[in-house]
């Protein structure tokens, strides 16, 4: 299953603010998250949702060719396919990240694929 969500990805590091020992996500995460989940229920169609182990490739297409560390852009977009398309993101037992550059269209796309 191929899944593609637009909008710029986010930063691990930018999603979550911490007070304290209180840890929340920022409005801005939030609705990026939320855009992600409508995406995600859009794409699905018919297929039920996965209860196997899974591979998962991740391309990410970014806006600009600013130096990034690629392993902190996906969590948003894995959590937002989680109890949608898995049933839980444990279920990921490998994942591939590849890194793009798109300045008219950032986006994830997604390709899932049972073990």
């Amino acid at each position: 299953m191929k899944i593609i969500l637009l909008w710029n990805p986010m930063s691990t590091q930018k999603i979550y603010l911490q007070r304290w020992k209180i840890r929340f996500m920022k409005k801005e995460a939030k609705d990026l998250k939320e855009s992600y989940i409508r995406q995600v229920h859009d794409q699905r169609g018919s297929q039920s949702m996965i209860t196997d182990p899974v591979e998962i490739e991740i391309d990410l297409y970014f806006w600009d060719k600013r130096k990034r560390d690629r392993d902190n852009f996906h969590k948003i977009a894995i959590d937002s396919i989680a109890g949608i398309i898995l049933e839980d993101d444990v279920l990921i037992k490998k994942a591939t990240v590849i890194k793009h550059y798109d300045k008219e269209n950032p986006r994830y796309e997604m390709k899932v694929k049972k073990v």
